[in-house]
């Protein structure tokens, strides 16, 4: 027997929520902001700001609360524990250092282990650096990397839903060579306060502009959408204290498609009911056809998002530390993602147009005859 979460008969709605939610979508994006001004900025961890990486293993069986209060008097800032294979033997240590790492500081990490652990040999497998350069070029490549896939994200759905290829591929030039501008003059002129992240700020805006302006509804909802998420998971996470390093980046990589596949099923169903109604006599409102549509898919998206949820909840527990903020930034990010698919996507497009203007956007589809509609496979 099929599980059914909602009846076939749900008529929730959610156009007449949509204030609310955007009341509770304002006060956690300013929370999350806050975090972010508070904190001066998002709290990178030693991938982008460069440090020490030190793997120690244990003979016997240690708590890793003790390993970090064994290290307290070895100067070792932003320090943290995080174990590594299935026992509690293996640690990584992770810490900012202006200095290069060299034998003082091994040896400085070697005797506090010994005095604290005189019975539990520790010893040292490695000891990494990475330099601020190297973390520097890693957080501009992680950064483009969220910009770019946003960006392709925006010309896709034009493609698909506005059969705007040509117009959707034009505007993703022009902000790819306004980055490459922006950075070309920032070294000539030897501007050294501006950087990557200010390049592509100035560049997102200007997507959601030109978007908004060339009537590109379907794309602008779910850019605002994708953004709405990745803002809103950076800033809880700043709020709860955690770093921001290459493991969170490929999570908020992983929920932009996560979110995105979420904005095409409710957006199908969309394109679809407006294609229905050409043939009837009364024609809906834009928030009508939304509400049935968010309706009609709400199973399928309830259903898709507890599922990947207890995935990640079961990686958060049982994981161990080194996927805890891949599976953590999972978590928030689907909450948010589902949120934003429903209250955030869609409504825009009713903010923005009404159903005459989608219509005659769907008129610009092409008919493809269909195998065996004629008779003939």
């Amino acid at each position: 027997m099929a599980i059914r979460l909602f009846k076939n008969t749900t008529n929730i709605d959610f156009i007449g929520l949509r204030n609310y939610a955007y009341v509770a979508t304002v006060i956690v994006l300013f929370v999350g902001l806050l975090a972010m001004v508070m904190n001066k900025g998002l709290h990178y961890g030693v991938d982008f700001v460069g440090g020490v990486m030190v793997q120690i293993e244990f003979a016997e069986d240690v708590k890793d609360e003790n390993v970090k209060k064994a290290l307290e008097e070895v100067r070792m800032p932003g320090l943290t524990v995080q174990k590594i294979g299935d026992g509690n033997k293996d640690y990584m240590l992770r810490f900012s250092a202006t200095k290069t790492a060299n034998e003082s500081l091994r040896s400085e990490v070697t005797s506090a282990l010994e005095k604290a652990f005189p019975d539990n040999t520790a010893q040292i497998l490695q000891l990494n650096m990475v330099g601020p350069k190297v973390g520097d070029d890693l957080k501009n490549m992680a950064i483009e990397a969220l910009f770019y896939s946003i960006l392709l994200i925006t010309v896709y759905i034009s493609g698909r839903f506005e059969h705007s290829w040509f117009m959707a591929s034009g505007i993703a030039v022009l902000l790819w060579g306004s980055i490459f501008l922006m950075d070309s003059a920032a070294q000539w002129f030897d501007i050294t306060w501006f950087n990557k992240i200010y390049a592509v700020g100035i560049a997102m805006l200007l997507t959601i502009f030109l978007a908004w302006k060339v009537k590109l509804n379907f794309a602008l909802g779910a850019l605002l959408a994708l953004v709405h998420d990745v803002v809103a998971t950076l800033g809880l996470l700043t709020l709860l204290g955690k770093e921001i390093d290459l493991n969170v980046i490929a999570a908020l990589l992983t929920l932009i498609g996560y979110s995105l596949n979420d904005n095409i099923v409710v957006y199908d169903r969309i394109r679809e009911n407006l294609q229905a109604i050409k043939s009837t006599d009364k024609k809906p409102t834009m928030g009508e056809i939304i509400n049935i549509s968010v309706n009609q898919t709400l199973a399928r998206t309830i259903m898709t998002s507890l599922t990947t949820m207890f995935a990640c909840l079961s990686l958060y527990i049982l994981g161990g530390t080194v996927i805890h903020d891949f599976a953590l930034t999972m978590l928030i990010g689907i909450v948010v993602g589902t949120f934003s698919s429903i209250f955030v996507a869609s409504p825009i497009l009713m903010t923005f147009g009404d159903v005459d203007l989608y219509l005659k956007q769907q008129e610009k589809e092409e008919t493809f005859e269909k195998p065996g509609q004629h008779g003939v496979v």
